[in-house]
Order: structure tokens, then sequence, then C-alpha cells
């Protein structure tokens, strides 16, 4: 039997009626269209699926869609500035960090929730905050250099 709900992602309200087994992840890439979150490990490891539920970061695969329930979800498709890149993006593009790019979205999510908490971190609070999510491309450094240029410009 299917759950209808309504579940908004990155302020729009989408009306849901899915199998109530499904996970965050499918169904914002399937039922949703925003195809920015990734199915990395599938297992909580990578960070490639991490959004922000109610502001928290999450790993989209292990939770359920319907858990989401009268919650706000952001992806990374709802971390922009208006029409234009966030300053973590934004930073993130400019110093490098960036290769193949299917990390990127889980830690711009990441630094996203750490910048809302800690608008100020030092390094180890960043390397911290990133720790959920890996990168197989750039060895982190450029990451961590463009979040901590992020913290303080």
């Amino acid at each position: 039997m299917n759950h209808q709900f309504n579940l908004e992602v990155n302020g729009i309200v989408y009306p849901l009626d899915i199998d109530p087994g499904r996970n965050l992840l499918s169904v914002l890439r399937g039922e949703v269209g925003l195809t920015g979150t990734k199915e990395g490990c599938d297992d909580c490891e990578c960070g490639a699926c991490m959004v922000l539920i109610d502001g928290q970061p999450v790993n989209s695969c292990s939770y359920l869609a319907a858990q989401a329930e009268g919650c706000s979800v952001t992806t990374i498709e709802g971390i922009v500035d208006g029409d234009r890149l966030s300053d973590i993006q934004s930073t993130l593009l400019d110093a490098g960090g960036v290769q193949c790019g299917f990390c990127t979205p889980g830690m711009i999510v990441s630094a996203k929730a750490l910048f809302s908490t800690n608008p100020d971190p030092t390094p180890d609070e960043i390397r911290i905050g990133l720790s959920g999510n890996l990168c197989r491309c750039t060895g982190y450094t450029r990451i961590l250099k463009a979040m901590e240029r992020t913290a303080r410009p």
C-alpha cells in the first residue's frame, strides 16, 4: 500500500504517492526530478547523497522519504543565492576543489550545515563538519582550503 503525503523540497511542495519503504534519495531523483544528490555507496559511508532535513545533514540513502513528511528538505539545487552560486559553491570552484564533481554536492550540503551553525569554524571544525563526505579525486586539501576561505574571506 502506497503512502500519500506532501514533501517540501527547496521550498516547493511535491504531492507524492509512494511505497513507504522508498528512501529519500530515490524519491528526490525519481519523482521530484532533482539529480544533483548522488548515489554513491548506498550505505551511509560516502556522503554523496547528503541533504538537509530542517537544516541538519542527513544521508538520504538511508532516510525514508516518508520520514521527511512535515520537514523542509534542502538539496544541492536549493543551495544557491538567487540565480548565482552560493559563496560556498563559488569558493570551492575558485580554489580548484572540484575534480570529478561526484562528491561535490554532498560536500557543499555538509558545509552549508556547518556554516549555518558556526559561521567562523576553525580548520579542525571544518574537517569534522565534512568528515562524513569522501572524495576520491582531490586529496581534500583544496576542498578544506576553500572552506577556510569561505569562513574567513
